[in-house]
């Protein structure tokens, strides 16, 4: 810590000291209305962060959202001295997120923001950073600490002296040609040999070209030259990442575009800091965002507010006719953010409405009004009604069957996103102000909705959803569940998972928490890993009826075990609950046991925050409770009986090997 922060900490914790003893009343305003880094900084100097860490995540992103890259990592940097062991002890079910950290510098700076960026989603940092200059070795070495440690992912943070320490001196354009080109085959060899040999994710990054190569030479050509050289080498570090979902590459140029310098000339060269603070915040922020998204924490449902939010005004003040949306200068704005939303919903991000106002008054809005770039169509829920905002999150929640932790919600009014992020944590509230200019950067800030692939399935999600509000109608209208289900036509296909379906089966793994039996997270190198082993039945379930195609909507895992078939895992989208397809899918794999001469079939289930709701799906087959405690659960299926179909839906499978 600098002398300014150690000195600012210090005094802070003695006037609370004082101010608490003798001015209690006085303390406690002060501690609700005091900034959110000053109370970070009270917790730290109490000695209470640890026991209190479920609320840090709630005044991390009070910092994100208010605050400069310099204030987290200064929160990091109080948070990064506490005990993981003692974080737990007060909070069991915390989750520790163990990375390795390897590079060409010093990198001792990104522990800080990593730290702050790790806390705002819940997680506490486990990190290991190796020594200078060490990513050759590291990478190269598969009985050392890369290879060996069982890190979640391993970071290695490239700059541009990886290249230039190979240039002669002087130098010329071929020179750095040749250096560029040594090094990217280099690191391809070194990327092949983790995935090879190691077991968890490699996380690399574009090299930014720094001015002070290309302002050595003083001709143009030979600058436009060395420029084509930089930005080929790092379209070969890019398609890195095409090789295995097990690889990502963060590209730096546009996180310096909107973070700030590379480096700090004088830090680079004393301490062999090559990277600036600012530059390793926004990295840190980047990291926490694939750590999200490789645990299947990415959301799925952007609700937003109206007035001020999609369009400047006040509908029910100002009437349609005094609402903008692109046909004044501010209007313009709002119009730019409705693109990028609408963006959004086109690959798979459900939109909703949560907005104070009459339901008709917007319903005519959406349709009649000539800036709206969102349609009623656009969105799959909207709620307009002078409800609590709260209330209304929750009623989307349950009309869509997903949780809430999957919401982002965004509001221009500081009161309704105060009120949202006390009453319901799990929702990530993004806070707009008064400036439109800035409502694309602070949505798009914290990457909510990123994935490591897109499926066709998320392509049509949106449109799954409106198929969804005919099945309610269907619903309603039919005399009970037994004749609406007849009426639905479900069908449901089982079979061996192919090749080209590695993809969706890892994202159904990743993203998929309520009908996720045991929680297990799976690559797609890890799911074509088990197709291809005889050891192990991967099945694809695909579901349709009368309104459509469903897709790939669930998979099981299962392997030999003696001479029983054993289930690591079954998984099914929310998106087809209450049809009996699980049933279905259970059916087809009994069966198939069955006529392999199996000996049983057995299954693990494994309690998460969200799947105890099919604790008993099991039991509810036939299969016999064996080995369980209350996180954990063992069930047997001798095969004597296995059960029939539900008679409302037709099941085909296919148990054929894949050609």
């Amino acid at each position: 810590m600098i002398l300014g922060d150690y000195l600012m900490t210090a005094y802070d914790r003695l006037r609370r000291v004082v101010w608490s003893r003798q001015f209690p009343l006085f303390y406690e305003e002060l501690r609700v209305t005091e900034p959110p880094l000053a109370r970070l900084r009270d917790l730290a100097g109490q000695g209470d962060l640890a026991e209190h860490y479920g609320s840090v995540a709630g005044i991390l992103a009070d910092i994100a959202a208010d605050g400069t890259a310099a204030d987290l990592i200064r929160a990091g940097t109080l948070l990064k001295r506490l005990d993981p062991v003692l974080i737990k002890e007060h909070h069991p079910g915390t989750q520790t997120v163990s990375l390795a950290v390897t590079g060409w510098s010093t990198l001792d700076g990104l522990i800080a923001p990593l730290t702050a960026e790790l806390a705002r989603h819940g997680w506490v940092l486990e990190p290991d950073v190796g020594d200078f200059a060490s990513y050759r070795k590291d990478l190269s070495d598969t009985t050392g600490r890369l290879y060996t440690g069982g890190f979640e992912a391993v970071l290695c943070v490239l700059d541009a002296q990886a290249v230039l320490d190979r240039l002669p001196g002087p130098w010329t354009a071929s020179d750095v040609e040749a250096a560029a080109s040594d090094f990217g085959t280099e690191l391809e060899e070194l990327t092949e040999r983790y995935l090879t040999e190691g077991s968890g994710r490699l996380v690399l990054n574009t090299i930014a070209l720094p001015r002070s190569l290309t302002h050595q030479v003083i001709d143009h050509a030979t600058r436009c030259q060395i420029g084509i050289v930089w930005r080929e080498l790092n379209i070969r570090l890019l398609r890195l990442a095409a090789r295995s979902d097990r690889i990502a590459v963060i590209d730096m140029e546009p996180l310096m575009a909107a973070s700030g310098p590379l480096s700090d000339a004088r830090m680079a060269q004393y301490a062999k800091m090559r990277l600036s603070d600012e530059l390793l915040a926004a990295y840190a922020r980047e990291v926490a965002h694939l750590v999200r998204a490789f645990r299947g924490r990415s959301r799925k449902v952007l609700v937003v507010d109206l007035d001020n939010t999609l369009w400047d005004g006040i509908l029910g003040d100002d009437g349609p006719d005094g609402i903008a949306a692109a046909s004044t200068l501010r209007g313009e704005a709002f119009g730019a953010f409705q693109r990028v939303v609408r963006q959004l919903s086109s690959q798979g991000v459900l939109l909703a409405v949560c907005s104070k106002n009459d339901e008709a008054l917007v319903l005519q809005t959406l349709a009649e009004h000539m800036d709206m770039a969102l349609r009623q169509r656009d969105f799959v829920r909207i709620v307009a009604n002078w409800q609590s905002k709260e209330a209304n999150l929750r009623l989307i929640a349950q009309d869509l069957d997903l949780g809430l932790d999957s919401f982002v919600f965004v509001d221009d009014s500081p009161a309704e996103c105060g009120l949202v992020a006390s009453t319901l944590p799990q929702v990530a509230v993004v806070r707009l102000d008064d400036e439109p200019a800035l409502h694309v950067e602070r949505l798009l800030m914290d990457d909510w909705f990123a994935t490591p692939r897109l499926t066709d399935e998320d392509r049509r999600r949106s449109e799954s959803y409106h198929t969804r509000a005919a099945r309610q109608q269907l619903r309603d209208a039919a005399g009970s569940a037994e004749s609406y289900l007849r009426d639905l036509g479900v069908t449901v296909a089982v079979s061996r998972a192919k090749e080209f379906e590695a993809e969706r089966l890892s994202q159904l793994t990743l993203r998929t928490n309520q009908f996720n039996l045991t929680g297990e997270r799976l690559s797609a190198a890890e799911v074509t890993t088990r197709c291809a082993d005889p050891e192990y039945l991967v099945l694809s379930v695909r579901s349709a009826d009368r309104f459509g195609d469903n897709g790939l909507i669930g998979a099981v895992f299962a392997r030999r075990r003696g001479g029983a078939l054993h289930i690591d895992n079954m998984l099914l989208s929310c998106r087809v609950f209450d049809r009996g397809v699980e049933t279905a899918a259970m059916v087809s794999l009994l069966t198939h046991a069955r006529a392999l001469g199996r000996t049983a079939v057995t299954g693990t289930y494994r309690a998460t925050e969200r799947n105890r709701r099919f604790a008993d799906f099991y039991p509810t087959l036939g299969f016999t409770r064996g080995d369980s405690t209350e996180a954990e659960a063992e069930f047997r299926h001798s095969l004597d009986e296995v059960p029939g179909v539900p008679d409302h839906l037709q099941l085909t499978h296919d148990f054929e090997e894949p050609s």
